[in-house]
């Protein structure tokens, strides 16, 4: 944040200097809210249609076997002690506390055999990317929203393509929404959950007010453009007024504001916990409804980050007492939501974690890291659904049939973008052209 006072005296150009300016990243010293709209300088084709993406990461890892692929032939250490119940497609059948998913099971994928995880460490990573964290060339891998902010740049010069819904957690892959990479911090995620809330906030400074704080920034950055001997202070112009136009548009605003909403669904979503769990992210249900608002408002990728679902201890007290019951509430509504309001074919989501958990139970009734095999939950996308895709074998510890890739998933989620990952490269900071997703994963044949 940039304050400025100074004496009541005028400048030259009118301007007071016991004026102070306070409008966020948009000061000397930074520029993240003008970089992130410089994305679009380096956008490809806008397309006319507006397809969109919302990923819910499941921080932590939750334990694919009390979900969605629950093991009631197993012996009882590995089994658990949740029931099956029947859903809305005849055949499938998930755990007891997520009554609401199966209700919706028609409008819903489960994988019950995501592979790909490299190792039994917790980073979010794989699951913004399709990628292991390892061997990455210079910058690293850009994250699923990096990227199509800078293939398909913005619907609204006011609106963000990339939106992260994200904390600050105490282990940062938790708090992360998907990292720029080699594209560079221009295309990361706008979060207004975190400082980029406050970025967007003039604290009563009228619209004439900010055009004065326009013409001081102005004259800041003649002074420093004429410091500057690397050129990198060319082009800086057009991304400033672009972050001008975001603060004083309320589009983007307005999606924030969930008080614009009907009481009655605001309900159905709940609020849940805003406060983060432990080292993880908030349980917060209204995340859920902010994100529909923001990809309705024209976000193209919105990640959210819920809870923390590492149960190394208490497993099944902790899924069934908060996690699963809130899960279920949030995620339902929004799948319901995106179906009554006509944008489930234009919307995805997929909600995952960064592996499964240990068909054994340990001696303290917790699931430890297992990344031979876990499970995800996809939605809308106009994909074939009310299917199961994959399955493990009577333990839930191995992918018996249709081992699915993290990457094959997202590059689904790509071609619902609009880009076909066989066709598209970006250049790394070598100049080395790098595929979207490596490993020839292509997206799932099927989802149609």
């Amino acid at each position: 944040m940039l304050t400025i006072h100074g004496e009541k005296k005028r400048l030259c150009d009118g301007i007071a200097r016991r004026d102070f300016l306070k409008i966020g990243a948009l000061g000397v010293g930074g520029l993240s809210l003008a970089n992130l709209l410089a994305a679009e300088a380096a956008a490809g084709t806008v397309g006319k249609s507006h397809k969109a993406v919302i990923m819910v990461y499941m921080c932590g890892a939750p334990s694919h076997q009390d979900m969605y692929d629950l093991k009631m032939n197993a012996p009882a250490e590995i089994r658990g002690e949740f029931k099956p119940i029947d859903t809305a497609v005849p055949g499938i059948q998930i755990c007891e506390h997520l009554p609401l998913l199966a209700r919706n099971m028609d409008k819903l994928i489960p994988i019950r055999s995501m592979v790909g995880s490299p190792n039994g460490n917790h980073d979010s990573f794989i699951c913004y990317t399709g990628r292991s964290a390892n061997n990455q060339p210079p910058g690293g891998w850009p994250a699923l929203g990096s990227v199509t902010a800078k293939l398909l740049g913005t619907t609204d010069p006011s609106v963000p393509a990339f939106v992260g819904l994200s904390p600050k957690a105490g282990h940062p892959p938790y708090g992360s929404p998907g990292l720029p990479g080699f594209l560079g911090p221009a295309l990361s995620a706008f979060r207004p959950s975190g400082e980029g809330k406050a970025d967007m906030t003039l604290e009563g400074i009228s619209h004439e007010r900010l055009n004065d704080r326009r013409s001081l920034l102005g004259s800041l950055d003649r002074i420093r453009r004429d410091m500057d001997g690397s050129g990198l202070m060319t082009g800086l112009d057009s991304f400033q007024q672009q972050a001008f136009g975001l603060l004083t548009s309320s589009r983007i605003v307005d999606a924030l504001d969930l008080s614009k909403e009907d009481p009655k669904l605001r309900a159905r979503y709940g609020q849940g916990d805003s406060k983060n769990f432990g080292d993880g992210a908030p349980r917060n249900l209204e995340h859920f409804l902010m994100a529909r608002r923001l990809v309705e408002a024209g976000c193209r990728v919105v990640t959210l980050n819920f809870g923390r679902w590492d149960f190394h201890s208490d497993n099944f007290n902790g899924l069934k007492t908060t996690h699963l019951p809130q899960f279920d509430q949030g995620l339902s509504a929004l799948v319901e939501d995106l179906h009554e309001r006509g944008l489930d074919k234009d919307v995805a989501v997929v909600a995952w974690g960064e592996f499964g958990r240990t068909p054994t139970i340990n001696k303290d009734a917790g699931r430890d890291h297992w990344p031979q095999v876990g499970g995800a939950l996809l939605a809308g996308g106009g994909w074939r659904r009310g299917q199961v895709i994959g399955a493990t074998d009577r333990l839930g510890g191995v992918a018996t049939d249709r081992p699915v890739h993290f990457g094959e998933v997202l590059a689904s989620l790509y071609r619902h973008l609009g880009i076909e990952v066989e066709n598209v490269k970006l250049h790394d900071l070598t100049g080395r052209p790098q595929y979207l997703v490596d490993g020839g994963h292509r997206p799932l044949p099927e989802l149609g």
